[in-house]
């Protein structure tokens, strides 16, 4: 995984009313969790550019005052309306615990069924793993080399060392679609 550090403080006051005093200070409420204590801070929401806006997965150095922890995003809420960052909970990685996060899948490879006019579904973007947070990858590999018009690869086929797929092995990860002008010949 990349890493991030986020430099915050913690906040003083509990509240709807502080977090709002925060928020016009263009400031975000967060919360870490899964440590031996939870820990309320708040974080220029200038330095979520980089963690939030990406698909990508990262490790969170948090520098809370001083203080140093690893952390992963858990969870980001937003205004439904002019879409600012309203709060921010992180999970607390700590060494030997399991973790699960969300990372998104990478189409590797060329399927026959594309050069022969199919065309290619990616239809999971994220699988779920739960492991080690240095066992787990920037993106999980799928090869859709040897898929040909009508078929499928499936969450099954995934391969990650160490880390375990909480999805449903049996979910499509990728699909070869017949496209209408070739349906008509390929039944026939």
């Amino acid at each position: 995984m990349r890493k991030i550090e986020v430099v915050g403080f913690k906040r003083e006051t509990l509240g709807t009313k502080s977090a709002k005093d925060l928020r016009n200070a263009s400031l975000v409420p967060c919360v870490l969790y899964g440590g031996q204590d939870v820990v309320h801070f708040a974080v220029p929401m200038i330095l979520f550019r980089d963690l939030i806006y990406t698909p990508e997965v990262a490790e969170v150095e948090l520098n809370i005052e001083g203080e140093i922890r690893r952390a992963i995003l858990q969870d980001s809420q937003f205004h439904p309306v002019n879409e600012t960052i309203l709060n921010v909970d992180f999970l607390e990685i700590v060494d030997g615990k399991a973790i699960k996060v969300d990372v998104p899948v990478k189409i590797v490879g060329n399927a026959p069924g594309v050069q022969k006019g199919g065309k290619m579904v990616q239809k999971l973007r994220k699988v779920t793993l739960k492991g080690l947070a240095e066992n787990i990858p920037d993106f999980v590999e799928a090869d859709i080399t040897g898929l040909d018009l009508g078929q499928t690869i499936k969450v099954s086929k995934l391969k990650v060392e160490g880390v375990s797929i909480l999805n449903n092995p049996t979910n499509p990860v990728a699909t070869i679609d017949i496209p209408r002008a070739l349906r008509g010949k390929i039944n026939s």
